[in-house]
């Protein structure tokens, strides 16, 4: 028994010493250095190279310090094995946080698929276990891009893609955001995210299975909150805020599923539920799904947003002691 305990501890050693993690500082760093924290890299594209480039049996984390990571191409996360983990160097609510020490992801870049249409990608998952964590997502600019996608995930084959603690937030007059986060596959799981004004925040088309959509806000999306493909298996939705939005969900056409809503908070969107079709979006004459818990409804909600001074603790959450402020719903963790 003892030489099995040994050997777990050996084996548990051996793989914290190959984990590996890689730092990026956009305003002091320098893409020559090593990636250390004291050596850190300049560009979220040097690291993802490096972090792609290491060996399989190895995990890998890329550590990012505050700043503006501006994107002039497509990144592709494309790991054979061992899982990869983008987050801030300081997560949300932690002791030294504070909202502008937040990494921007910011694109520039060209259209640079042409995967069923010409658009523009700012991260694309080409591989299994991807944790993204802590980031700040704007629009890409370029007025040569009419779709910008910040996180797509092609295929529907690789499977674990977590998202947490990350605002996405567009800006439809000077850089958009068509699709937040663009996924087919499985095991995709979005927590204490906040989606603002940003065309649609998910879309999940094809073989959707083990999505889980918790503890977020979607709000001002001006053509749906999510889209979704054929309904394959149950998921989880709960402890969210919808708000403000075109639609809250699309379905895809000619298909009748029962989803599952609970604990979350629908407030001031022109159209419930709908479906995608060949001549445009459609009102569905039905809601699709079913509430479980406490599911409200309101006219509106109220959210802190940035004014004179600038940006503080909470922006872009519900106000305090206002309806949906109980869901707890945003960047912060029960944790923090």
């Amino acid at each position: 028994m003892k030489k099995l305990i040994v050997m777990i501890l050996c084996f548990c050693l051996i793989r914290s010493l190959t984990a590996q993690i890689i730092f990026v500082d956009p305003v002091h760093g320098d893409d020559l250095n090593s990636g250390t924290k004291d050596s850190p890299l300049k560009n979220l594209e040097t690291a993802v190279v490096k972090a792609n480039s290491l060996a399989v049996d190895s995990s890998a984390t890329i550590k990012l310090f505050p700043g503006l990571y501006l994107l002039h191409g497509k990144i592709i996360l494309q790991r054979k094995e061992g899982g990869l983990l983008i987050e801030a160097l300081t997560l949300p609510g932690e002791k030294d946080w504070d909202p502008y020490k937040m990494p921007v992801i910011s694109s520039i870049s060209d259209n640079n698929s042409t995967i069923q249409f010409p658009h523009s990608t700012g991260i694309l998952v080409a591989m299994d276990d991807v944790q993204i964590k802590g980031l700040k997502f704007t629009g890409n600019a370029n007025p040569a891009v009419r779709y910008y996608y910040p996180i797509s995930k092609k295929d529907t084959v690789r499977t674990g893609l977590e998202i947490s603690q990350c605002y996405f937030i567009g800006e439809r007059n000077v850089a958009p955001i068509q699709g937040a986060i663009w996924v087919h596959g499985a095991g995709t799981h979005v927590d204490h995210c906040i989606f603002y004004e940003c065309k649609n925040a998910l879309l999940l088309f094809d073989h959707i299975k083990d999505f889980a959509l918790t503890n977020s806000i979607i709000y001002g999306a001006y053509e749906a909150a999510v889209w979704f493909g054929p309904f394959v298996s149950e998921f989880t939705f709960k402890n969210n805020v919808i708000s403000g939005c075109n639609f809250v969900w699309l379905r895809k056409e000619s298909t009748y599923p029962k989803y599952v809503f609970q604990n979350s908070l629908f407030a001031g969107n022109k159209n419930f539920m709908g479906y995608y079709a060949k001549n445009g979006l459609q009102v569905a004459d039905r809601n699709e799904h079913v509430e479980k818990g406490i599911v409200q409804s309101a006219e509106k909600v109220n959210l802190k947003t940035v004014e004179q001074n600038g940006l503080f603790d909470g922006y872009l959450h519900l106000l305090d002691n206002t309806i949906g402020a109980d869901l707890k719903s945003g960047i912060y963790t029960e944790k923090n």
